[in-house]
Formats: C-alpha cells, sequence, structure tokens
C-alpha cells in the first residue's frame, strides 16, 4: 500500500527540490511513517561519476557503491532513509536498460518508443524503490525545470502513475518561485501561474504548490495563486528563505503541510514531535557560544556544491560542539603562487578534500606542511591523505621527489599507486573501489579515542593507494598507519605523533554525517579547532 509523492520544480533552477524533498521526509517521518526518497535526474549520463564537480556538484556515494546525485546526501542526512543505487535514476539508465532488452529480443519485433517503453522503464524503477525498502511514502524528486525537454519522459511516467495506483495513493507537489520586484515593490505570481500552467498541459494537476519568496504571502497573494493555478488556498505553502536549511521541517509543520499530505492519503499517524530536532540542531546550529575558522583547501572551491557534504558535516560538528563554522575556503592553485603564512593566517584548521587529477596538488601539499610544521588541527579526506603522504614523503622522509603516479606515473617514490587490478581498468565508470568497506582500528591512538570503536565501515570512492613498500619507512619518521581494511592490508587512516590532531582518511567520512549525529573525525577536529583557538 505504498504512496507516492512527486516533486517538480518551476520558473528557476536551483529552488531547493532536494532539500525540500528531504523536509517533507523528515517531517512525515515524525509522524511515524516509514519513507524513502528518490531523484529522477533527466541528463544522459548513466551516473554522475565521470562529471566535473564544476558541471553538477560532489558525487554522493551510498552504501552500496553507487555515484549519485548529490540530493542523496540531503535526503540521509535529514531523514532515517538508506538509499542505494535504486534510489538514483538517470535517463541514461533507463535508455541503457530499454536498448538492451531491445537488442535481447525481449520486445518481440515491437517499434519501441518512448511512450510505453521508456516511461514503463521510468515507472518500474519507480515502484522498485518502494518494494525493496518497503517504505510506506515513496518522495519522487524529479531533476530540472517543468518546461525543460529532458525531463518530459519523467514528468509524463508521473503523470500516468495516478491512472496506474490510483488518486490517494499519489501525490504532487510543485516547487515554484514567487519574485519580489523590488523597483516596484511587488510580489509577482505570473511566473508561477505560467509554470503551474505548463504542467497542466503536461497533464499533471499539482494538488500542493511550495512557494519559495523573499517575502511574506498575504491571504491576497495565495488567493490569488489558488484561484490562477487550480490549488486550493490551504496548500500554498510559503517557502521563505532560513538561516539554516534544517528549518526547514519546522516551517512546514507550521503550516500544516504534514496534515495535507496525510488527508490526500486518507492516513491517520500519530502526532508530529519534532521537538528533539527543534532543540538537538536547529536551536543550537542558530544561537552557539563560540566560532571557529576552518579553511578547506581545494580545487573545485568556485562552485557551493562541489564540497557539499563536508561543508555539512563541519556545520553537524559545529553543532555538537556548540560552535559555528566560519568556512574560509580556499583555491589550492591560488595557494600555489601565494603566501601560505599569509593566506592561512588566523586559522584554526585546515581540511584537505577529495578530486582527481594534478591542478592544484602542490598547493594542496603547501597547506598541509603548514598545518603538519606549526600544529594546526588536519583532516585530510580521500586524495587529502594521498596528499599527506606524498607532503610527509618528501619533508620528512627525504624523498624530496615522491609523487602519485597519477600525477606522476613514472616517479621516483610511487608512495601512492595503482593497485594490481586497477592497472587494466580502462572504462572511468564505476570501476573504482566504491561504497562501504571496512577498517580495523589500531589500539593507543588517535582514530581509536576518536571512533571508540575496533572496527568501522566507511564510503570509499578512489582508485590509488597507499604504496606498502614505505610503511616502515614512514613509521620510523613517526607516522602512525591507525586504520587498515584487513582483506588486502591497505591503509585507510594515518596520523602523525606529537601533534594535537592530524589524521587523514581514505574514504569519505562526510557522508555518513548528520545534524543530530556529527560524524566522530569531524566532531574531534573542530573540538581540536576550538582548543588551539582558545
Amino acid at each position: 500500500m505504498t504512496k507516492y509523492i512527486f516533486i517538480t520544480g518551476g520558473v528557476i533552477s536551483s529552488l531547493g527540490k532536494g532539500i525540500t524533498c528531504a523536509s517533507i521526509g523528515r517531517l512525515l517521518e515524525s509522524r511515524g511513517l516509514k519513507v524513502t526518497l528518490m531523484k529522477c535526474d533527466p541528463y544522459i549520463n548513466v551516473d554522475p561519476g565521470t562529471m566535473n564537480p564544476y558541471q553538477h556538484g560532489e558525487v554522493y556515494v551510498t552504501e552500496d557503491g553507487a555515484e549519485t546525485d548529490l540530493d542523496l546526501g540531503h535526503y540521509e542526512r535529514f531523514t532515517q532513509a538508506k538509499t542505494t543505487k535504486f534510489n538514483n535514476l538517470t535517463t541514461g539508465q533507463v535508455y541503457n536498460a530499454v536498448i538492451s532488452r531491445e537488442r535481447r529480443g525481449d520486445y518481440l519485433g515491437k517499434t519501441i518508443q518512448v511512450i510505453p517503453h521508456i516511461t514503463n522503464e521510468i515507472k518500474e524503477k519507480v515502484k522498485k524503490v518502494g518494494e525493496v525498502t518497503k517504505a510506506e511514502i515513496v518522495i519522487v524528486e524529479i531533476g530540472g525545470t517543468v518546461g525543460d525537454i529532458e525531463s518530459l519522459p519523467f514528468l509524463e511516467a508521473a503523470r500516468q502513475f495516478r491512472l496506474d495506483v490510483g488518486y490517494n495513493k499519489t501525490l504532487y507537489i510543485h516547487l515554484t518561485l514567487v519574485p519580489y520586484i523590488k523597483c516596484a515593490e511587488e510580489i509577482k505570481t505570473k511566473p508561477t501561474q505560467h509554470s503551474v500552467g505548463t504542467l497542466r498541459e503536461i497533464g499533471i494537476q499539482p494538488d500542493i504548490l511550495i512557494c519559495r519568496t523573499e517575502k511574506p504571502l498575504s491571504q491576497e497573494v495565495k488567493e490569488k495563486i489558488s484561484l490562477f493555478c487550480n490549488v486550493p488556498k490551504g496548500a500554498v505553502i510559503e517557502a521563505r528563505d532560513v538561516e539554516t536549511i534544517y528549518q526547514i521541517p519546522l516551517e512546514f509543520k507550521k503550516q500544516i503541510l504534514d496534515e495535507i499530505i496525510l488527508s490526500h492519503f486518507n492516513l491517520i499517524c500519530k502526532s508530529s514531535d519534532l521537538k528533539k530536532w527543534e532543540e538537538n540542531v536547529v536551536t543550537k546550529a542558530l544561537d552557539p557560544k563560540h566560532k571557529v575558522s576552518i579553511a578547506v583547501v581545494g580545487k573545485y572551491i568556485g562552485h557551493q556544491d562541489a564540497y557539499k557534504s563536508i561543508y555539512e558535516a563541519l556545520a553537524h560538528a559545529g553543532i555538537d560542539n556548540d560552535c559555528r563554522i566560519e568556512i574560509k575556503r580556499m583555491d589550492s592553485e591560488d595557494l600555489e603562487k601565494g603566501s601560505i603564512e599569509k593566506s592561512l593566517q588566523d586559522i584554526c584548521g585546515i581540511l584537505v578534500p577529495g578530486g582527481f587529477g594534478y591542478r592544484g596538488i602542490e598547493g594542496k601539499i603547501k597547506a598541509i606542511k603548514f598545518a603538519r610544521v606549526n600544529k594546526i588541527p588536519f583532516l585530510g579526506l580521500c586524495l587529502g591523505m594521498q596528499c599527506a603522504v606524498i607532503e610527509f614523503a618528501r619533508n620528512a622522509c627525504g624523498l624530496s621527489q615522491a609523487n602519485s603516479t597519477e600525477f606522476r606515473p613514472k616517479t621516483k617514490y610511487p608512495v601512492v599507486s595503482l593497485l594490481e587490478e586497477q592497472k587494466k581498468v580502462k572504462d572511468l565508470g564505476g570501476t573504482m573501489r566504491l561504497g562501504v568497506y571496512p577498517c580495523r582500528i589500531k589500539n593507543k591512538t588517535l582514530a581509536s579515542l576518536t571512533y571508540a570503536k575496533k572496527l568501522i565501515l566507511e564510503r570509499h570512492r578512489h582508485r590509488y593507494e597507499f604504496n606498502n613498500k614505505y610503511k616502515k619507512l614512514f613509521e620510523k619518521k613517526g607516522m602512525v598507519f591507525s586504520g587498515i581494511y584487513p582483506k588486502k592490508n591497505l591503509v585507510e587512516i594515518v596520523e602523525l605523533k606529537k601533534h594535537p590532531f592530524f589524521i587523514a582518511v581514505q574514504f569519505h567520512p562526510e557522508f555518513k554525517s548528520k545534524p543530530d549525529k556529527a560524524h566522530p573525525l569531524f566532531r574531534e577536529f573542530i573540538k581540536a579547532a576550538l582548543e588551539r583557538q582558545k
């Protein structure tokens, strides 16, 4: 008896459909319902794994190793849902599946068309998510903007869905923009009217409108939107900007959005309880006692979503430490040219994130050396760990030409290199070490104090590994290998002795952080940064 909510966007992109879906998911979970969420992306790529972060922001990795859209990160942070490869669907995946069936002869000579074959494939994938997760509510976000040619098959599939499963099992929510024209001092509803008109032409009548707006919507404006968009006035929901995205479920609750949804589905549930969320997350995020400045040194700093999960994990650690995080975004290419001391003055912690390719690497290495030498708390993630290893080899072990074979294939000292099985790989998509792997923690180390566990599970997305040939030399010079992947004896965590907090990991801990449960590595990193500030 799964119910389905389809969420579309209109007028412009970047209105926050992903956060809206996640907030609705949180709100419905507070009513005792089991929720899962799905993102439908109209691009023809099979997944975002080979896309430049400047194109599409970060790639979010699920437990089962799927490379997915960053909105799945919002889903997992806001809700208890565990996303998998079934929770992200692209046009590339849909056409790939249909063409593969056609080549096998599964369609028995039929002409393959967008309707019904492509739309049927989309509907099957949506139903599959509900079946796999056994969720009571499946929230389906359709990427892009209404009117885009790419998203038409997904919208058509959403239209057909109501015919397939029934009116009281499907709900359409449209997220739109109601702009404020400053020079005229007026709120304009016409863009929303046009957006809903386009949606209705496709055959979808929205049941609820969520209106992004700078200014409060008066009753008169809501009545106008209701009249011209054929939506009940009570179902016109205001969505103004908030100080923290974690306020949004509370704002929706004030406007009884959960009651409207449950009424449509004829569901009777327990009362909503977001008290802990408000006290432990929102209040702490809005009014912290302390603040600390953290430098994030990366190569995709120019795109605000390239390190989305990292920024959120830092915010979660701030909530846990009653602290506001002031993130100083630093382009690692700029650090290669300028003064490192001037750039990093007044910084209490340095974080180096993941990435691919040689561009900006030397800037990251300079930042890591600065953190190591000046005893500044440091956290390295994925490529950040590999850069920490290269820096230590060059400046602590005397291997001045040390490098990774990713950047210098014939380097004299390949302290980071490919595994034998990776050397045979030709395709780039989905061929890395992806998803959850176990890591055994060494006793009496910073990692063991941080995790308070002997075995952890963390998500990976990388191809290159630390070269164990250099392990003894590194240990002799003071590096501790505190986390190992037992099956293949691969280094997962490195740290330094005689340093207040210097730890780097081969995995991506940011993917497992939540606002009400900060990841221990981020929590302790911020704690150490606060200690340095004091």
